[in-house]
């Protein structure tokens, strides 16, 4: 079972999704990537999108850290039940700390169903974490949906095997860091700068 590791529940055991069709983000490589995000400034007050949810760990994370708003993506049936439960602790914990809950929204959908027809405000932070059976290919075409909903200085955070490789960010995205932890390796990406006057 893993857990919040800070924040406004900081400690809150989190459910998990049952069987084999998720793999759970470790606490060290969240503890990890959180401390990096903390370290961009990229945590209190930002839009997020925590695409192939999951639990909603890093959603929940976020928000736990102070995101003002979370959207948490995933198809499967278990996971969306998981993710439901997990928001509800996370918002019962607040209401019990005397704060104001922050807002998110569950969507039972395919990811690329989910960013091709998406509306709404661009996000700041953006968590990917896909099986590893969705293919370099698969998720080149996710980034390049992606790109076109992300604020100025966006972070993009993609989580894959170290035997997948790279895959490439397109015409919108660029990597600027990465990082392996075991057999897990993080891509750190952002909006690639217009150069248009």
């Amino acid at each position: 079972m893993s857990r919040i590791i800070s924040g406004l529940a900081g400690g809150l055991r989190l459910a998990n999704v049952p069987g084999d069709k998720t793999r759970p983000t470790t606490d060290r490589v969240k503890e990890a990537l959180f401390s990096r995000l903390e370290s961009y400034n990229m945590l209190a007050d930002v839009r997020v999108l925590d695409l192939f949810a999951g639990s909603g760990a890093l959603g929940c994370e976020a928000l736990s850290r102070g995101a003002a708003h979370v959207d948490f993506v995933d198809h499967y049936p278990k996971a969306i039940a998981v993710i439901e439960k997990n928001a509800r602790a996370l918002a019962q914990s607040a209401t019990s700390a005397g704060l104001r809950a922050s807002t998110s929204r569950i969507h039972r959908m395919q990811a690329k169903t989910y960013l091709s027809s998406y509306s709404g405000a661009p996000w700041d932070l953006v968590f990917i974490d896909p099986p590893y059976s969705v293919t370099n290919a698969e998720l080149e075409e996710l980034l390049e949906l992606l790109s076109d909903y992300l604020a100025q200085g966006a972070v993009v955070v993609l989580e894959r095997s170290t035997r997948t490789g790279e895959p490439s960010w397109g015409t919108g995205l660029e990597r600027f860091a990465e990082k392996k932890y075991g057999e897990t390796q993080l891509f750190y990406a952002e909006p690639v700068l217009s150069t248009s006057a």
